[in-house]
C-alpha cells in the first residue's frame, strides 16, 4: 500500500473528488480525516471507509473559518499522532460573472473558501511538517487557474492565486522535506455546480465556445489517482508544480 501508516486530511470530502481521494487514500493504507461543511455526507464517507477496515474520522469544517481549520489539523495530530498529507480540495464556484459584474460579497466569499482557506490550512500544517522534515500538500486548483475562459473572473482569480501559492510554497520549503503541488482538473462530474447561484448570461455566453471543445467530462476517481501519485513516494521529485488533468482539453490552446 502506497500510503501505509500515513495520516491525511482531505477537505471537501463528503462528495465528488474529495470523497474519491479520501476513499483511495484509505484503501492505500492512510488514516483519513474526512472534512466537509456537510457533516452528514462526511460521516457517510467515513463510515464507508471504516466498513472496509480502514481508519477515518469525519469532521464538520468550514474552511472559511480559522477556528475550524485549527480544530481539523489539531484533531488529526491528536487522533493519528501526526499529519503527513494535507489535501486542500474544498471549493465553490462563481456564477461566471465578468469583472464588471462582481460584487464585493461574492468576491470575498469565494476567496475565503478557495484561497484563504487553503492558505490557512497550509500555514497551520507547515510547523508540523518542519518539525519532522517531511510532509505533502496537494491543492485542488483548476484549469480555470491557468486559463481565462473556464469560469467567471472571481473563481479564475481565486484559483490562479492557489497556483501561485502552491509554486511559492514548493520552492520555499524544498530543502525541508516538504512538497507542495496542485492538480488542475478540467470538467469533472461533481456537485460543485450546486454552489453556483444566479448564472451570469453574458459570462456564460462568452465561455460557451471554450466549454464546447471539452473532449469529455472526467470522473472523480481519475482525479483521485493523480492525488495518490502526488501523495506517495512515486512523486518524490515532483514539487512546486501543477498537474493539468483534463483529458487534453487545454492542450489545444
Amino acid at each position: 500500500m502506497k500510503l501505509k501508516d500515513k495520516s491525511a486530511i482531505v477537505t471537501g470530502a463528503a462528495s465528488g473528488m474529495g470523497k474519491a481521494i479520501a476513499e483511495l487514500y484509505a484503501k492505500e493504507g492512510a488514516k483519513v480525516i474526512v472534512a466537509d461543511l456537510n457533516l452528514e455526507g462526511a460521516e457517510a464517507v467515513a463510515e464507508g471507509i471504516r466498513e472496509k477496515g480502514a481508519i477515518a474520522k469525519a469532521l464538520k469544517v468550514n474552511v472559511a473559518k480559522q477556528e475550524d481549520i485549527d480544530h481539523m489539523i489539531n484533531t488529526a495530530t491528536q487522533e493519528f499522532g501526526t499529519l503527513d498529507i494535507l489535501v486542500n480540495n474544498a471549493g465553490i464556484m462563481d456564477g461566471f460573472e465578468p469583472v464588471g459584474d462582481i460584487t464585493d460579497e461574492s468576491w470575498d466569499l469565494i476567496f475565503d473558501v478557495n484561497t484563504k482557506g487553503v492558505m490557512r490550512a497550509m500555514r497551520k500544517a507547515i510547523p508540523i511538517f518542519l518539525e519532522k522534515e517531511s510532509g505533502v500538500i496537494i491543492n485542488t486548483a483548476s484549469t480555470g487557474g491557468v486559463n481565462g475562459a473556464h469560469a467567471g473572473a472571481t473563481y479564475g482569480a481565486s484559483k490562479h492565486a492557489v497556483i501561485g501559492l502552491t509554486k511559492n510554497t514548493g520552492y520555499m520549503y524544498a530543502k525541508n522535506g516538504i512538497r507542495c503541488n496542485a492538480i488542475a482538473p478540467g470538467g469533472v462530474q461533481t456537485n460543485i455546480g450546486a454552489s453556483m447561484k444566479n448564472i451570469n448570461k453574458f459570462g456564460a455566453g462568452r465561455i460557451k465556445a471554450v466549454h464546447d471543445v471539452m473532449p469529455r467530462m472526467g470522473e472523480s476517481e481519475e482525479i483521485a489517482q493523480v492525488a495518490l501519485f502526488l501523495a506517495s513516494d512515486d512523486s518524490s521529485f515532483v514539487n512546486g508544480t501543477v498537474i493539468t488533468t483534463d483529458g487534453g482539453w487545454t492542450a489545444a490552446f
